[in-house]
């Protein structure tokens, strides 16, 4: 039997930007390490204003890691913080596309948000988008 591919994590972060490079499979076996990495992320570091989560080296994308990702989307908002995915490869492009949630993850928020943050999770919700290396 074959272990499933692994998930890497890479994070380069900032005085208010956290980078996560993810490399692998987001999946049933491995979705979990991407949410408890960011949860920890979020929590550690009240002060975030972004965050971008670096998809190019994404392989295959189950329904667990749509759920994590949309998951990321809700705890981004309620702390004020922009979720990006960069480098979306066609694939999970696609799977957003056809869940419909392509503009969850990539609506600009308007220009005010830059200099009046959203208060409260709605108005977060609205408005966002859909140092050192570390590697988990």
């Amino acid at each position: 039997m074959t272990q499933p591919p692994a998930l890497c994590l890479t994070t380069i972060d900032t005085a208010d930007t956290i980078r996560m490079e993810i490399t692998g499979d987001l999946d049933y076996d491995t979705a979990d390490l991407l949410l408890d990495e960011v949860t920890r992320e979020l929590s550690a570091r009240p002060g975030l204003k972004e965050l971008h989560l670096h998809c190019a080296e994404i392989g295959a994308v189950d329904s667990m890691g749509l759920s994590i990702l949309l998951m990321i989307g809700r705890q981004a908002a309620a702390a004020g913080v922009l979720l990006h995915l960069d480098d979306r490869p066609a694939t999970l492009n696609r799977l957003l596309d056809i869940t419909g949630t392509l503009d969850y993850f990539t609506v600009t928020p308007p220009s005010s948000a830059a200099t009046n943050p959203p208060t409260t999770t709605e108005e977060a919700q609205a408005a966002r988008p859909g140092g050192p290396p570390r590697r988990t």
